[in-house]
This record gives C-alpha cells, structure tokens and sequence, in this order.
C-alpha cells in the first residue's frame, strides 16, 4: 500500500532553515507528480508545492515562492522541501501528499518558526 513518511520538522528561529524529507512506497514514485501541503491551525491545508514527475518546472505557492525549493530523487523515491528565511507565518505541519488511484498523505511533520 502507499505509505509517505516525512521527517525534517523542527523548531527553527525566523530567517532560519529546514529541510523536510518525504520517503514514499508502495507505488511507482517516478510516475506521479508529488505535493508538500501544510496546515497552520485553524487554518484550511494550503498546497505549498509540486513537482511533476520528472523534477522539472516546480511550481509553488506565491507566499513561498523564492525561499521554499521542492525536489525529488526517484532512485531514492524521496521528496524534498528545502526551506530558508523561514517566517513565523511558515509554522504549520508538512504533509506530503500524491494522487495515484486515490489521494494520499504522509501523517505530517510540525514546523515552528519562533524566537
């Protein structure tokens, strides 16, 4: 069955960086465009990037766009979401996220942005 694990998460200081990591499984990673989203609370999930399967064109969203790089290595079957100048607005979790048949979510990594 699909399985996502991210990891990475963290409590980092405003302009600071992280980098989250998403393992996936139980499908063919190379085939299929991958997603970070994030959830601040009481806040809707917000898609914060995508890569398509070839790694090429990433898009992201425009409150990112600049700071958060997306990746991807299909021998390691892996997703990236590399993060600098990172803001208190940015404090949510992280979830990774692929459609195949059906929609599918990592169970999400916290990351807080505080002094």
């Amino acid at each position: 069955q699909v399985q996502l694990v991210e990891s990475g998460g963290g409590l980092v200081q405003p302009g600071g960086s992280l980098r989250l990591s998403c393992a996936a499984s139980g499908f063919v990673f190379s085939w299929y465009p991958m997603n970070w989203y994030r959830q601040a609370p009481g806040k809707e999930r917000e898609l914060v990037a995508t890569i398509p399967n070839h790694g090429t064109s990433p898009d992201y969203a425009a409150s990112v766009r600049g700071r958060f790089t997306i990746s991807r290595d299909n021998d390691k079957d892996t997703i990236y979401l590399q993060m600098n100048s990172l803001k208190t607005d940015d404090t949510a979790v992280y979830y990774c996220n692929v459609y195949t048949s059906s929609n599918y979510w990592g169970q999400g990594t916290q990351v807080t942005v505080a002094s």
